[in-house]
């Protein structure tokens, strides 16, 4: 499937800071299921400095803006051929060994709730098992935008049993994790729509480890593994480790972002 994506970010500030500084991982993934036709990042009034790949495989590239500045436009366009491989990230590089991604961190911690949802799934294998607990977060949180936040824990969105596709990656983390499977936190992009018409796309998703296969992507949100609808960008231990794009405004004031996502599919 050939897919374009047009990702505007804005980021808004009440008096004019100093300067900014980012670091994106807005570069899609190098894996067999992928391939990058075409990409272009720009960023208003910025200068792009270090471009290097991290110990996951993700592409880090470092701008900074210099103020004063009420404004910064962060703005991706790119094409990306992609094939399904049932959510098996193939022939991706990285350094980092899975048992790292054991690790909790506060968003992904595991409370009683969800050690009790990880352990009420059954696999015969642990591909099965992982499928298991997939299901059983996608069963235990209905999609339902607005109800949680940027900062809801997996145990909190368990509890309210709603949530979005962030909450939905970061409780199978949890899960994971509590059945000794690493797990990490995936952020990318999805066509949602058949007809190509242009929506929110920004998306996340979880991988897990699977002896004899790797990373295998999960997503409780739409009850699937990763497929020819789906860019990878990069992953991390959870949302905020696998942001697309972090920073830091330098002068005191008040921010806020705007995004908006288009992707749509292109004949090949």
């Amino acid at each position: 499937m050939r897919l374009t994506v047009d990702h505007l970010t804005r980021y808004s500030y009440d008096t004019p800071v100093r300067s900014v500084v980012q670091s994106h991982r807005l570069a899609p993934s190098v894996f067999a299921g992928q391939k990058t036709l075409d990409w272009e990042v720009t960023v208003s009034g910025g200068t792009a400095g270090a471009r290097h790949r991290d110990g996951a495989g993700d592409t880090v590239q470092g701008w900074t803006i210099a103020g004063p500045v009420t404004e910064v436009l962060v703005r991706v366009r790119g094409t990306v051929d992609t094939e399904d491989l049932s959510g098996v990230l193939r022939g991706h590089r990285e350094t980092v060994a899975p048992d790292c991604y054991l690790r909790e961190t506060a968003p992904t911690r595991t409370d009683a709730a969800l050690a009790d949802l990880a352990n009420a799934a059954t696999g015969a294998d642990p591909l099965s098992l992982a499928h298991a607990l997939s299901a059983a977060v996608a069963d235990a949180i209905a999609y339902r935008p607005g109800v949680t936040h940027a900062h809801t824990t997996a145990a909190e969105a368990l509890a309210l049993g709603e949530g979005v596709c962030q909450d939905h990656a970061h409780a199978l983390i949890a899960c994971a994790r509590a059945r000794a499977i690493p797990a990490r936190y995936v952020s990318g992009y999805l066509f949602a729509t058949e007809d190509g018409t242009p929506h929110e796309a920004a998306h996340a998703w979880a991988e897990l480890h699977v002896p004899g296969l790797g990373w295998v992507g999960f997503d409780p949100a739409n009850r699937t593994c990763p497929d020819a609808r789906y860019i990878r960008l990069g992953s991390g231990f959870d949302a905020q480790d696998a942001a697309p794009i972090r920073g830091i405004a330098r002068g005191g004031a008040r921010e806020a972002m705007d995004v908006t996502v288009a992707v749509q599919q292109s004949a090949q």
